[in-house]
């Protein structure tokens, strides 16, 4: 996906304000397995996918826990570093070879006090990663297994063929098992 669509699907810019991100943004591509993101370290940078799919997740105990997928179009931020300028609680895994268009922070905040439609937008960038966390924790909190798959499988109608079935077991929070007997009741 081209970045002049990605920067326009969170909030239009006008050529100006766009072209100013854009002379800030560098192109950059990793392979599958690259761990982007690491736990208790501040990123410095976010990123939009071009070409390819993430996960983010955390440890508990000694279990991954994948709580988010990326693919084409889709920020990869580590929200406590972006807002708080903290370390992270979580690690990015590429699950394919990526293509990637780096910002750095550093450089963002200072557009956002340069240019109020750059602030706009990164208000609106935050505002709709916010919704997204929201939707996630309602859905684990009040939909079933089912309605879940039903609805990753909506949003990402791909992701079978594109992610470990392990890692979509974890990110509904079922056993590998459990996705099994969803998947053949489905079918």
């Amino acid at each position: 996906m081209e970045i002049d669509q990605i920067l326009d699907n969170i909030y239009p810019l006008s050529i100006e304000s766009k072209n100013l991100i854009k002379e800030s943004i560098t192109e950059t591509a990793f392979p599958k397995g690259h761990i982007l993101f690491k736990a208790d370290k501040t990123e410095r940078s976010i990123y939009f996918i071009k070409k390819g799919i993430a996960r983010a997740y955390a440890y508990s105990d000694d279990n991954q826990i994948t709580f988010w997928f990326g693919r084409e179009g889709n920020p990869i931020v580590s929200m406590q570093s972006y807002v708080n300028n903290k370390k992270g609680y979580e690690d990015v895994e590429l699950l394919e070879d990526c293509e990637l268009y780096e910002l750095k922070t550093e450089q963002l905040q200072k557009l956002f006090l340069e240019d109020i439609q750059i602030a706009n937008w990164g208000r609106k960038f935050s505002e709709l990663e916010l919704i997204k966390s929201e939707e996630r924790l309602i859905s684990l909190q009040f939909d079933t297994a089912t309605e879940r798959y039903l609805a990753l499988l909506k949003k990402y109608p791909s992701i079978v063929q594109r992610v470990q079935l392990a890692h979509i077991a974890s990110y509904l929070g079922i056993t590998q098992v459990s996705l099994s007997r969803i998947r053949a009741k489905i079918r």
